[in-house]
């Protein structure tokens, strides 16, 4: 396959970047727009009881569940006549709207729970009908209408769809600058690790191929189902991460080649089967992680797999066909504009015996192992191996003591509280949240099928009431507190039954999300209903989320160690370098989720970054940063692994093929993280607390990895372990011979390759100097 790949690239190189082009500029042109086909939501099982309970409310109380709120002020007190008459025209003129359902106001039910304790403001509620993008485009057509001073009245425009859209486009804003961040920071750091702007610019390009090949992926898979705003994130970083780290790894190893004396072509040959086969590996490694996500429900899980399975394979098909067409076009120009020849030329001068590092990477690595014992990363992992127990149980220590906080973590769900203060979605919700009886928008709904009956609610409503945290409960039969009704059925409960279904809603007097409001749900459904009952609500909703992750979380850890596993050992011939592979994974993510709790739950630096503690994580968010997390730390551990196997299988000395490896490697890995922390850490700079966490967590996993388990840990280990390393059972070893995949070296690199004669014309002959 790798063959065949190096007589595509090399024979055709100019229609294979003609035909990457136009692939570009369809995706282009396909993938317009994107952001606003996304959606704000997706943290809820469709299949769960809460979901059918919304299901069986739009159905069959249309309006039931309001998701729009103006909140009403006035420079009069809210119940003068001429305040009065206008707050009713402004809710009959809501109520008119054509997707408006539902709507009821402080002053056409005169409830005292629609007016805040303070008497400043009162509410009107409705609902928005429609899916989530058309229940958006239904708000950002009406709310210029609604905000603002309107007579004596001033209104501020909020809930659940408020809050949606806001999220949207606060998180487009900050995409968009977070890519203007990162991609002049990552070019600069490309220039500095490569010396050369050729060079440098390469991998950006792929980037750019991923980039804008995923949104168009997206584009067209937001046709078919909801996808998540979120995965824009992802797009972003993996595509400008993966870029880097492939293209680190390819033009390093060609430049290496063109060192030794190989022409272009030869150099592309060897590459493809030697760094190609391990992007490979790493590809599909980083892909199977992603596509673990698939398992679960909810679409926002399942939106990162949809954006992160194509970002890797576009990313690795750049690093595989585009860009080793551009560098047999290139030849030597790849080091072309180099920067750093001064710098090295003045060195030389000034200690004109000193041997060149191998972790020189940009000026091209030598083979002399003379050269590489010399080098920087050389002598650290000596260092290293020789102190091996005591570097191992160091460093596992204190990443398991960072991870320790993780213990006291407490799942919640995404509420306004993570847009900054100055949105006026979650402005109107503290309002509602610290001076309304009760939370109206937060009730537990319940619908119960009872048929053509006369009411039986009316006991079943006087139980729910009596239970530890409800205000009141209001049904067909009355509104009821403490297990006594308080108030007979009117129009507006005997309205609740409809279709031989009635529907009651459980007003909690505590925070809904809370621990105390999850608990509340559980108690609601332990009480018997006189029928078959769903139970909805933001809180139900948060706990069937907690259990649909729960429930099939083994199945996506399984999956990802499994085929981790096998991957691995396919690469390797080794039973034992898979396991360690996965628990160097494992153990470079504690630290993440160790300041995860400690950051952003428990609050600690809150108002250093500007964000507003809640005392919970988003019950997903810790899946897909697993999912991530651990796919980019494989990614890095092939790189380290196929590199130290090679050596291995070359020289058969394992203490020096783990210090060459990580010689070769080591350079790339921290250059590679280096750049990947800066775009996660450009995603972390957003106003979007969970966006935040998203970025700034990863980054923090990339760089422990990169220059804790990496550069200490794993030679440390590979020490102790020793020769054992590579052992597998006969059978398994045997299968490995017949079925496994191995680095080529350059014989087998070279077969089906032009020959040097036959090569195309590179764009410059004109050799550079490689240092």
């Amino acid at each position: 396959m790798f063959a065949a790949l190096a007589r595509l690239t090399t024979a055709r190189p100019r229609l294979l970047l003609l035909g990457a082009l136009l692939l570009l500029i369809g995706a282009a042109l396909l993938g317009r727009g994107v952001g606003d086909r996304l959606l704000g939501g997706g943290a809820q099982d469709p299949a769960s009881s809460s979901a059918r309970a919304a299901a069986a409310l739009d159905r069959d109380f249309p309006g039931s569940r309001p998701n729009l709120v103006l909140l009403v002020g006035a420079d009069q007190p809210l119940d003068a006549p001429a305040i009065a008459a206008q707050a009713k025209e402004l809710t009959d003129r809501l109520a008119a709207e054509p997707d408006v359902k539902g709507v009821v106001s402080y002053w056409t039910t005169g409830a005292p729970t629609l007016r805040t304790d303070d008497g400043r403001h009162a509410l009107v509620l409705a609902h928005i009908e429609g899916e989530d993008t058309a229940a958006s485009d239904a708000f950002e057509r009406m709310a210029p209408q609604y905000r603002g001073e309107r007579g004596n009245l001033d209104v501020e425009v909020g809930g659940s769809v408020a809050v949606r859209h806001d999220m949207q486009a606060t998180i487009s804003e900050d995409l968009v600058r977070a890519e203007l961040i990162a991609l002049p920071i990552t070019l600069l750091i490309l220039i500095l690790v490569f010396g050369s702007l050729v060079a440098a610019l390469l991998p950006l390009g792929v980037g750019i191929l991923a980039m804008v090949g995923t949104n168009a992926v997206l584009r067209a898979v937001s046709s078919v189902t909801d996808v998540s705003v979120f995965a824009q994130n992802l797009t972003t970083v993996l595509g400008l991460g993966l870029a880097v780290d492939y293209g680190l790894f390819v033009v390093r190893r060609y430049r290496e080649e063109l060192a030794a004396g190989a022409p272009p072509t030869r150099a592309v040959a060897t590459m493809l089967n030697t760094a190609g086969r391990t992007v490979v590996f790493s590809a599909l490694t980083l892909a199977v992680s992603l596509a673990a996500m698939l398992v679960f429900p909810q679409y926002f899980l399942r939106s990162f797999a949809y954006a992160g399975i194509p970002v890797v394979l576009l990313a690795a098909f750049g690093a595989l066909v585009v860009l080793p067409a551009a560098l047999v076009l290139l030849g030597h120009r790849v080091d072309k504009g180099d920067l750093r020849g001064p710098l090295r030329r003045l060195g030389a001068k000034l200690r004109p015996g000193r041997t060149r590092p191998t972790d020189d990477l940009a000026a091209g690595a030598t083979d002399d192992p003379a050269a590489a014992d010399a080098g920087n990363w050389y002598r650290l992992t000596g260092a290293v191996m020789r102190r091996a127990p005591l570097v191992a149980v160091l460093t596992t220590g204190v990443l398991v003591a960072l991870g320790l906080p993780f213990l006291g973590v407490q799942f919640g769900s995404a509420d306004d509280r993570q847009l900054p203060k100055s949105a006026e979605s979650r402005q109107v919700q503290q309002v509602i949240r610290d001076h309304v009886d009760g939370r109206p928008t937060g009730s537990i709904e319940i619908v119960v099928r009872t048929g053509q009956q006369p009411d039986t609610t009316a006991d079943y409503s006087a139980r729910l009431s009596a239970l530890d945290g409800v205000a009141r409960v209001v049904g067909p039969g009355g509104t009821f507190e403490r297990g006594a009704r308080t108030a007979p059925a009117g129009p507006a409960e005997t309205g609740r039954r409809a279709a031989g279904s009635a529907y009651i809603s459980v007003v909690p007097a505590i925070e809904d999300l809370s621990a105390a409001g999850q608990d509340l749900v559980h108690d609601v459904r332990a009480v018997p209903a006189p029928g078959p009952a769903l139970i909805g609500g933001s809180a139900a909703e948060l706990v069937d989320s907690k259990h649909a992750i729960g429930s099939r979380l083994w199945l996506a850890g399984g999956l990802i160690l499994l085929t981790t596993f096998v991957l691995v050992f396919l690469l390797t011939g080794s039973v034992v370098l898979p396991i360690l592979a996965i628990v160097f994974a494992a153990l470079s993510l504690t630290a993440m989720f160790g300041a995860v709790v400690w950051v952003v739950q428990d609050g600690h630096l809150s108002g250093l970054l500007d964000f507003t503690a809640t005392g919970s994580i988003e019950t997903a968010l810790p899946v897909l940063m697993f999912c991530i997390a651990f796919g980019l730390s494989m990614d890095y551990g092939v790189f380290l692994i196929s590199r130290v196997k090679e050596e291995h299988d070359r020289t058969g000395d394992h203490r020096g093929a783990v210090a060459t490896g990580l010689a070769r490697t080591g350079g790339i890995i921290t250059a590679a993280a280096c750049v990947l922390a800066v775009v996660m850490a450009a995603i972390g700079t957003s106003r979007v607390t969970n966006t935040m966490m998203l970025g700034g967590g990863l980054a923090l996993a990339v760089l422990v990895d990169a220059f804790v388990v990496r550069s200490l840990l794993a030679p440390a280990i590979l020490a102790l372990v020793g020769k054992a390393t590579w052992w597998a059972p006969g059978p398994l070893r045997r299968f490995h011979d017949r079925f496994g995949f191995a680095e080529g070296g350059p014989a087998a690199a070279t077969a089906g390759a032009p020959a040097a004669d036959d090569e195309p014309e590179p764009l410059d002959r004109t050799p550079a100097t490689t240092g």
